[in-house]
């Protein structure tokens, strides 16, 4: 997926929505609609900004988290190499398995036929 350069050619493919945030900010908050949700229409991706008492700061703050997640989204996910346990550090691993279970055995209280 291409991620245009400019703000504007993002913001026309997203679903722009304005509502009353919750929070800190006094009356500026509880009466006008400044949080933003941003809704990318060809990926999906949702983000939400009520951080700010201003409408546009917080559509700069929404659009900027919103092209770091597409930017994410557009990384290639390298394949995992399977490896193998080498065989010393699997006699190890036994070995100190062995250990413990002694220990372990020792701890417990001793039955009536022994």
């Amino acid at each position: 997926m291409r991620i245009p350069e400019h703000d504007d050619a993002l913001l026309d493919e997203c679903a722009v929505e304005t509502f009353r945030a919750s929070g800190p900010g006094g009356q500026n908050v509880n009466v006008r609609d400044t949080a933003v949700r941003l809704r990318h229409r060809p990926s999906g991706i949702v983000v939400t900004c009520q951080r700010e008492r201003s409408q546009l700061r917080n559509k700069q703050i929404a659009l900027r988290e919103l092209r770091r997640r597409l930017e994410e989204a557009a990384k290639p996910v390298r394949p995992r190499i399977p490896t193998v346990t080498p065989p010393g550090a699997r006699a190890r691993s036994r070995q100190e398995k062995i250990e413990r279970s002694q220990r372990k055995a020792s701890r417990r209280k001793p039955s009536i036929d022994e």
